[in-house]
């Protein structure tokens, strides 16, 4: 029997298990539940011997009791009774990268969910843990239930990738899609969502961008071959994304996504997070709630997109089981898809592949007001496509115009975006979106 198919009397595949929040508890289940059929699956038996989190007397509705307990994560993940140490604590520094550090100096293998820690980190712990001899897996560290880091390691290995995208940040998207559908302003539903137990401890880490940033340097990371590299991600959140702007983006056929891309160009790795205009009508326009969308693009399979579930118990324990169930059956594998010393440190490129893009403006009622706006917008270099006036509003004196340009460059348009004030008939500042191809 090979490695990678032990038998059925092997020894049990012993965890250790930090962080019993939503994740842990919920992974704890699964292992419960399934057990038997985990068994069947890996060729040996997947146990739980200790857990460990902050408040040992927290009520979980879970039996914990059959488990040694551990105070401390770091000694958890030094236990010599286990085999693989699993981290769903958070963070990208503190107990949840001392402890991951411990356990591959260890000679543990290491499965997380901490997208974090990985795309600030996961170049040296992706070195460490081959030097030891160890892997390091977290399928659970990005868009949830979504097999994403599988399929680009793995079914997609023969694709050269030319741009990896998607939304995976499920509490932007049901930010977004609960003000399109309920006609309700931006701070109406991120109160909702606050209420709702959506939202993040520290909100700007969903609507700043920031989680979904940390999962896009790791799908780059693992799409170009290149070291993780979050510091060089272009971060824009969906804090200043108005209820007109989403009418009116609707009503040219558009939907507004936070959208995160990396593409590898001539100038280097471009890596993007920002609000976007996408097609109503595709896969990313008609995505719904806080559900999340990958879309990879290779050069052999074209483009595959995958939905499902970016958050919650059920489908991030799904996740965290796949890569316990792997490392089970013996399958060994660099963190990154390649060996870890063998990425290329990328050369950070700003977004320069043009676009087509959205401009809202408000147009004071002066004469020859709108003839200004366009000559300004073709001295920037910038042709219309489309524009739309809407009526003056008699008490502010002021009209809505919408614009959406034919193809241009980021750099057109910040020109553009600091040039238009100057007009001297634009009231407020304007406000531009990029519209994504897809």
């Amino acid at each position: 029997m090979s490695a990678h198919e032990p038998g059925q009397n092997a020894s049990p595949l012993r965890l250790g298990i930090a962080g019993l929040g939503t994740v842990g508890t919920g992974t704890v289940k699964i292992i419960r539940k399934h057990a038997k059929l985990l068994s069947a699956r890996c060729g040996r038996p997947v146990t739980i011997t200790a857990v460990s989190a902050r408040d040992r007397m927290k009520n979980r509705d879970l039996d914990l009791s059959d488990y040694d307990w551990e105070d401390d994560a770091r000694a958890l993940a030094v236990r010599d009774d286990i085999d693989v140490f699993v981290e769903l604590i958070g963070g990208d520094e503190g107990i949840a990268r001392a402890s991951v550090t411990e356990a591959l100096r260890a000679g543990k293998d290491v499965v997380t969910a901490n997208k974090a820690l990985l795309a600030i980190h996961g170049q040296e712990l992706a070195e460490l843990a081959e030097e030891r001899g160890r892997v390091i897996r977290f399928e659970a560290a990005v868009a949830g239930g979504i097999p994403i880091i599988k399929s680009m390691t793995e079914s997609l290995a023969g694709n050269q990738i030319r741009r990896v995208m998607g939304v995976m940040n499920g509490t932007c998207n049901y930010i977004l899609t609960r003000m399109e559908n309920g006609g309700l302003p931006y701070e109406a539903v991120f109160e909702e969502a606050r209420q709702l137990g959506y939202l993040e401890a520290d909100p700007t880490l969903d609507v700043g961008g920031i989680d979904a940033s940390h999962k896009l340097a790791i799908l780059a990371a693992i799409a170009f071959g290149t070291r993780p590299s979050f510091d060089a991600v272009e971060i824009e959140g969906i804090e200043r994304v108005s209820i007109d702007d989403i009418r009116r983006a609707a009503d040219m056929g558009y939907r507004i996504k936070l959208l995160g891309v990396a593409q590898m160009t001539a100038r280097g790795l471009e890596q993007r997070m920002s609000p976007c205009l996408v097609p109503a009508d595709s896969p990313l326009g008609q995505l719904q709630g806080g559900t999340n969308m990958v879309v990879v693009e290779g050069d052999s399979v074209g483009q595959i997109v995958l939905r499902g579930a970016g958050a919650g118990e059920g489908p991030t324990a799904s996740a965290v089981m796949s890569d316990i169930v792997e490392i089970a059956r013996g399958v060994r594998m660099p963190s990154f898809g390649q060996p870890a010393r063998d990425l290329a440190t990328p050369q950070a490129a700003r977004t320069a592949v043009p676009a087509a893009y959205y401009i809202r403006l408000q147009l004071t009622d002066k004469p020859g007001a709108l003839a200004k706006v366009a000559t300004m917008l073709g001295d920037a270099g910038i042709s219309i496509d489309r524009m739309r006036q809407y009526g003056h509003s008699e008490t502010a004196g002021v009209a809505p115009v919408l614009i959406v340009t034919h193809k241009t460059t980021p750099e057109a348009i910040d020109h553009a975006m600091e040039a238009l004030p100057r007009t001297g008939v634009i009231a407020g500042e304007p406000i531009e979106l990029r519209i994504e191809e897809v």
